[in-house]
Order: structure tokens, then C-alpha cells, then sequence
């Protein structure tokens, strides 16, 4: 593979969800959950994606890890496209493409012990023998900071930071190449949240291990992430650096983001930019630009005609009337 090429390129991904048949013969409706999305991630970089609830982040990263069979669209993984795998062929690359879900204690098997639960994936892919496996779950349970007289307790017995700990290990027992991150620290508190999240970049520096990022916290995004992606109703309407994001927003909807992040010094806090209305329903979205109902900038051809996400310079992406201009 060329030095060059990105070890994740996702280009026109789409995944539309179709509501049940209504009662009385009514339509069937679609919501657009991800809807032509086009970014790519080199070896070793974490992308950070944000966006309001309902944006389609987790069907993202869902869908590139085919958890949820896209409609349409390509996801190069080491120059090869996932989606034209069939499942046995897929299957090879488990492997090599983990998560790490929201809700540790709903994801963890509440019958299962510690050493059960990171050695499961091991014995699913018939990894050594069974005194290397267990070998294994211990290093793995020292990388993440989990004390081994851990090793036979249930889930239950720990705090929510200790189950993520578990989640984390679970997933990095493999050796992936690429982790998918479904905001990892959202429940913990924010100690909690800092020692995870320090974790997660030691583990990604010592491992070499690439990541996508998913997050509704803009600070979090910020600490740990090399570009952002921004998404509003399925699309992406920016992509950049995070140090050109955070001083040269350029979409109205990144703008707005990024002045609700709180800010201890009064005086130092750029005014708060208030979005009018509400966002649009994902069933229906606005012809044009989706952003345009809650802009205070949209002019008529926001309204008529959707924009392309195109580089503004030196890779900074955003899809927008008013940037162009």
C-alpha cells in the first residue's frame, strides 16, 4: 500500500432507514440517517465527528464497521472496499476493526466475568492457546488499568468508569487497526471522563491505532482529536483541523457550536449565537441547504439549492453558500 494512502476512506456513504407501512395504506417513510458522507482518516490520526442527537454519528460509525449495511457508497479499509465483502470475507477483518459503545453496562453481558468477557472475542477468532488467551487478558487488563483481582468479578461490581475500562480492553484485545469510539465517556463523570480519555490517547500513541471518534462534547473533541467533522440532519457540512475549526469556524451551524461551549472567564466568552427553531424532522429535511430554516444568514439560494462540502483551503471543508462567497 502507498505511504500516501489513508488507512480509512469512506466516499458517498449512505445509509437511509424505512419506517413500518403506516396504519390505513399511509406511506412508507425514509429518514436519511447518513446521506452521502466522504471523509478519510490516515494511519494513526482520530477524527472527531460532533453534531446535535439525531445527526447520524453512531449510524456512521455503525455502518463503515457494517453493523449496519449501508445503502450505498464505499468504505476503504487498507485499500480494500468493506461493502464489497461478502460475510465470510468480513469476517477476516473483524478483527481489525473494533468499538467501543456509549453504555458500558448495557454492552457487557451482565453474566460474564471480566476475564470471560475480554477473552470471548479472543475465542471467537481461536487466538492461541487457552493459557495465551488468559495471558493476554492480563496484559491487556494492566494497558487499561485494571487491577488483576478483577479478573473473576461481574460487571455489576464496578463504577461506570471501571466498565468502560472493560469495554476498552475488550475491544483493544484483538490488536485493531481502527477503533470506532461511540461517545466513550458521555456517562462518566468528569474526573472519570479525564482519566479515560488520557487513557485512550496513551493506548492510541503506544498501539499505534487509528480512531474515529464520536462525541457530542466539543472540549473532549478538541483535547483528543487531530481534524473534526461536523454533521447536521446526515451530512457533513465541515471538516477541518481542529486548531483551523476552533479559531476559523466557517458553517453558521459550526459557529454556533462552538460559541455554547462554556468558558470560566466571562469577559473572555464569545457571545452566544441562539439557533431559532427547531431541527427539522429527518423523515422531511428542508430542499436546499437543511442548515437553512434555523440560519440567521440564509439568503434564496440557501433555500432552493443544496451546497457542496468543497475545500476552502489547505483542507479545510465546508458546505455553504456564504463560504463560498
Amino acid at each position: 500500500m502507498n505511504k500516501a494512502e489513508p488507512l480509512l476512506r469512506v466516499e458517498h456513504l449512505k445509509k437511509y432507514f424505512s419506517s413500518r407501512k403506516q396504519f390505513l395504506g399511509g406511506p412508507v417513510k425514509t429518514v436519511k440517517a447518513v446521506d452521502d458522507v466522504t471523509f478519510e482518516i490516515p494511519r494513526g490520526g482520530i477524527l472527531g465527528v460532533v453534531g446535535e442527537s439525531g445527526c447520524g454519528k453512531s449510524t456512521l460509525g455503525r455502518a463503515i464497521l457494517r453493523l449496519h449495511e449501508p445503502d450505498s457508497g464505499s468504505v476503504m479499509y487498507n485499500g480494500i472496499d468493506l461493502l464489497s465483502l461478502d460475510n465470510r470475507q468480513m469476517r477476516e477483518y473483524r478483527q481489525k476493526l473494533q468499538i467501543i459503545f456509549q453504555d458500558p453496562y448495557a454492552s457487557l453481558n451482565p453474566r460474564m466475568t471480566v476475564k470471560e468477557l475480554i477473552c470471548a472475542s479472543l475465542d471467537v477468532f481461536g487466538i492461541g492457546t487457552k493459557e495465551e488467551r488468559i495471558q493476554q487478558v492480563l496484559d491487556m487488563m494492566e494497558k487499561v488499568g485494571l487491577p488483576l483481582e478483577y479478573l473473576n468479578r461481574y460487571p455489576h461490581e464496578f463504577s461506570g468508569g471501571q466498565r468502560q475500562r472493560i469495554m476498552i480492553a475488550r475491544a483493544l484485545v484483538l490488536k485493531p487497526d481502527f477503533v470506532v469510539c461511540d461517545e466513550p465517556v458521555s456517562a462518566l463523570d468528569v474526573s472519570v471522563r479525564a482519566q479515560v480519555l488520557n487513557l485512550m490517547r496513551d493506548l492510541q500513541q503506544e498501539l499505534s491505532l487509528t480512531y474515529l471518534f464520536i462525541s457530542h462534547d466539543l472540549s473532549v473533541v478538541r483535547y483528543l482529536c487531530d481534524r473534526i467533522m461536523v454533521m447536521y440532519l446526515g451530512k457533513p457540512v465541515e471538516i477541518a483541523s481542529k486548531d483551523e475549526l476552533y479559531s476559523d469556524a466557517k458553517h453558521p451551524y459550526t459557529q454556533a457550536l462552538l460559541s455554547s461551549i462554556p468558558i470560566p472567564d466571562v469577559d473572555a466568552a464569545p457571545k452566544r449565537i441562539r439557533l431559532t427553531g427547531d431541527v427539522p424532522s429527518p423523515f422531511n429535511p428542508p430542499k436546499g441547504c437543511r442548515f437553512h430554516t434555523r440560519c440567521t444568514y440564509a439568503r434564496p439560494e440557501c433555500r432552493e439549492l443544496e451546497p457542496e462540502l468543497k475545500d476552502m483551503g489547505g483542507g479545510h471543508m465546508a458546505a455553504c453558500h456564504l463560504c463560498r462567497d
